[in-house]
């Protein structure tokens, strides 16, 4: 089977419950894509909590997935090795052809 993001997406994935904790600028873009300029369609949040699944959707599904360090917890708690670094890699192999 062969995989390939959709260029554009209409599903978001952050964990908005430690929206509380986000920077401004993560802030103001969650709500660009929540409320967008007139005549372009919002994006749907799902969420599910889990990096691997919420990434699947995405890849599957395109969208955006994000976990960003907040006022909480300064550099995020992904780990690297082992949660990111995979995620990255499968991503980079299902967007690569189109670069």
């Amino acid at each position: 089977m062969q995989v390939k993001i959709p260029t554009r997406g209409k599903i978001y994935s952050f964990n908005e419950g430690n929206s509380v904790y986000f920077h401004p600028p993560v802030t103001n873009y969650l709500n660009s894509i929540k409320f967008p300029p007139s005549g372009k369609a919002p994006y749907s949040a799902r969420y599910i909590g889990s990096m691997v699944a919420d990434v699947h959707r995405t890849l599957l599904y395109g969208g955006i997935f994000g976990y960003p360090g907040d006022k909480k917890s300064k550099n995020g708690k992904l780990r690297l090795l082992y949660e990111a670094f995979p995620m990255a890699y499968l991503t980079e192999q299902v967007w690569a052809p189109r670069m």
